[in-house]
């Protein structure tokens, strides 16, 4: 627990306990209706978890960083859309709009956002928020926290 916040807290030695990790919560059935918001620095692993994400769910072909974009959408061969945000260049709200995001975020599917902060004011809660912090050995630690009644159904799976 983080403060009254239900949370996980994990320790990532290398890329395959990162994909480790994101296999279990693929293997979750309501995760495919989740928001999960992804917090670190620049570097942190926030995309390189959403690959692996996404190749768990079957997400086949090229997944690339939505930076420029703000969002990707993908498919699963089986199961809802997945739309992969990244808010590092979000500056104006009425961006929010003009790109139909509401209407995204009010669509079954997967939602998974990189620097949710920049976005804060327009986005709905956090199912799940996942906070990845480089460690100076080149590590990284995660605090999975729940927001919401799914998020904490999703983190009691865990």
């Amino acid at each position: 627990m983080v403060g009254s916040t239900p949370a996980l807290r994990l320790a990532w030695a290398g890329e395959s306990d990162t994909a480790a990790f994101a296999g279990r919560l693929a293997a979750l059935p309501d995760v495919r209706e989740a928001f999960i918001a992804l917090k670190g620095d620049l570097g942190a692993g926030k995309t390189t978890f959403v690959r692996h994400l996404l190749r768990a769910l079957g997400v086949a072909g090229r997944i690339k960083s939505p930076t420029y974009a703000v969002v990707e959408p993908h498919q699963p061969p089986h199961g809802l859309p997945v739309w992969h945000f990244d808010f590092y260049r979000f500056d104006d709200p009425r961006e929010w709009e003009d790109a139909g995001f509401r209407d995204l975020f009010a669509t079954p599917g997967l939602k998974l956002a990189e620097w949710p902060d920049k976005a804060a004011a327009v986005l709905p809660p956090a199912d799940l928020r996942l906070d990845i912090e480089v460690q100076e050995d080149g590590r990284r630690s995660a605090t999975l926290a729940a927001g919401t009644p799914l998020g904490r159904r999703l983190l009691k799976e865990l």
